[in-house]
């Protein structure tokens, strides 16, 4: 019998009960090497774990499995994933198009590596596709997209962006960390490469730092998979598991996220000391039809800024409790962090600064109640 239910895949895909022991939980192959039968013929099909290894083997078929794609690649980071894409793809003298608010370390990757190596960018509006499709160049190989975007929460339309980059031969990559594959699958809405830092929702608990792609196409997996074993920028087997543990709670934890997310959403969006609130469940921010359209629920992440400017900021980041002051995401506590000083630091004095007096807030699995209550009293009110 073949399921697919979400959570039943994120519980069972690649996790079949251990052959020897019968364990149902897939065991931390900590090893480095195998056994071989005779010279150049692996035991078990494993050799080296920089190539293979039976627990990251699990945790790549779980992802491809939630993402409906043809292959799953773990790396070490969502940077080393991204990396790793790129250099898959791309040549000297290509050109991609980045999100007009990229993510601080994305833009980092382009800005300050890939145009080292001779690939171009241009940071466009993707919440346009006409504008994407203006900035197409015919040395154009890739569009980027991340969405919801980081950390402005803009919603880019995936399907319509799909189209502009296909009709220009060029790939369409996605950053689908923030929705996670529980919210938003964006292969099958026409994407090519999914990628993930698997450090915020899909590992969920802030005790592991990793990153993964997922690929439509079973050339480019092969690709990407050669890349993956030459640079070898891998997670270990233990990070690996901790991964796939988080994988097995992440349709409940995201119900949360997203229900908590919601709730101080609107409160924010309520409060006299708030001048703006972005998150893509509220009916007035500009793509919320998008994604309502493509998107399970609307996420955990809301970002905000407060009345008084960049110190009015920096003084709700300092006051609050039950947010801890902090950087990354997605994990079951909640977090608050000043994008301009922290994440996105790298894009200053770029187009993609983002607004000094922003503040985002990644928000957890707690009491709402709490939630809502620990940030009227950082605001003061």
């Amino acid at each position: 019998m073949t399921f697919d239910g979400f959570e039943t895949l994120a519980i069972h895909a690649g996790q079949e009960a251990d052959a020897q022991t019968g364990a149902v939980v897939v065991p931390i192959h900590q090893t480095s090497t195998y056994a071989q039968d005779s010279v150049a013929r692996p035991r078990g099909g494993y050799e080296y774990s920089r190539t293979a290894n039976p627990t990251r083997v699990a945790l790549e078929e779980c992802l491809a499995a939630l993402e409906s794609g043809t292959r799953g690649l773990a790396f070490a980071s969502g940077m080393a994933a991204e990396d790793t894409l790129l250099r898959t793809v791309a040549k000297p003298g290509d050109h991609v198009i980045i999100p007009g608010d990229a993510y601080g370390g994305t833009f980092r990757l382009f800005s300050q590596v890939m145009q080292r190596w001779g690939v171009s960018w241009d940071a466009v509006p993707q919440t346009d596709p006409d504008a994407v499709r203006r900035a197409v160049r015919p040395e154009t190989i890739a569009v980027w997209t991340e969405s919801p975007t980081n950390p402005l929460l803009n919603v880019t339309d995936i399907e319509a962006l799909a189209g502009v980059a296909h009709e220009a031969g060029a790939l369409l990559v996605v950053d689908n960390t923030f929705a996670s594959p529980y919210l938003q699958q964006p292969l099958r809405l026409g994407a090519d490469v999914v990628v993930h830092s698997t450090t915020k929702y899909l590992g969920g608990h802030s005790d592991v730092v990793g990153g993964a792609a997922v690929v439509a196409d079973a050339e480019l997996a092969e690709r990407l998979a050669f890349h993956q074993n030459t640079m070898g920028a891998i997670p270990g087997p233990f990070d690996a598991w901790l991964t796939l543990r988080g994988v097995k709670t992440l349709g409940v934890r995201m119900d949360r996220h997203c229900r908590n997310a919601e709730r101080v959403a609107t409160e924010l969006s309520r409060h006299p000391g708030v001048e703006r609130v972005y998150y893509p469940g509220l009916a007035e921010h500009p793509q919320h039809t998008v994604a309502k359209r493509q998107m399970r629920a609307f996420g955990g992440m809301v970002a905000f800024r407060p009345s008084g400017g960049e110190e009015a900021a920096l003084r709700v980041c300092d006051r609050t409790r039950v947010f801890t002051l902090g950087e990354s995401l997605g994990g079951v506590e909640s977090l608050i962090e000043h994008p301009g000083r922290m994440t996105h630091a790298s894009a200053a004095g770029s187009p993609l600064e983002v607004p000094a007096d922003l503040v985002r807030l990644s928000v957890g699995i707690e009491s709402a109640d709490d939630l809502v209550a620990d940030l009227a009293q950082a605001l003061g009110k």
